[in-house]
């Protein structure tokens, strides 16, 4: 029992990273997502500001709102340059996430794996004691029909 202890001390530490590690990997997913899809919106934003300024350049457009769009533009890369760089730092958090979510995994796997073994090493004494308890209990049988055939 004192050998199961530890083991399962073990493997209920390891159950608390591995939770710990999968809910982690759940916000850094979230996060990443939510810095992609705030990107996509920047490039699809500053994509319809572009075609916008396309159409009105066919009309014709004052210097000053030309430059109040070129104005705007630069700063539209600028939250674009930003975004994106906020999505890469995601990006590196969520593999660090994922790298550690993968290696609680795998102790968690090795010490349940352990745990199996113990469990098929003592069904294995068990089944022993238990037929050397039955042969016992024949031969003992076997002894008191002998010796009460010879009375």
């Amino acid at each position: 029992m004192s050998n199961k202890l530890p083991l399962a001390t073990l493997i209920e530490l390891a159950q608390s990273k591995t939770d710990d590690a999968t809910r982690r990997l759940g916000q850094l997913q979230s996060a990443h997502t939510s810095a992609a899809s705030k990107l996509d919106m920047l490039l699809q934003y500053r994509q319809e500001y572009l075609d916008q300024l396309q159409r009105q350049m066919n009309e014709g457009v004052p210097a000053a709102r030309l430059r109040n769009f070129q104005h705007f533009i630069g700063t539209l890369n600028g939250a674009i340059e930003q975004q994106r760089a906020l999505t890469q730092q995601a990006d590196k958090r969520l593999d660090h996430g994922r790298s550690d979510w993968q290696h609680n995994k795998r102790r968690l796997n090795s010490y349940d794996t352990l745990a199996s073994r113990v469990r098929q090493q003592e069904i294995l004494i068990s089944n022993k004691k238990e037929q050397r308890d039955n042969d016992e209990r024949s031969a003992r049988q076997f002894y008191l029909r002998s010796a009460s055939l010879a009375d």
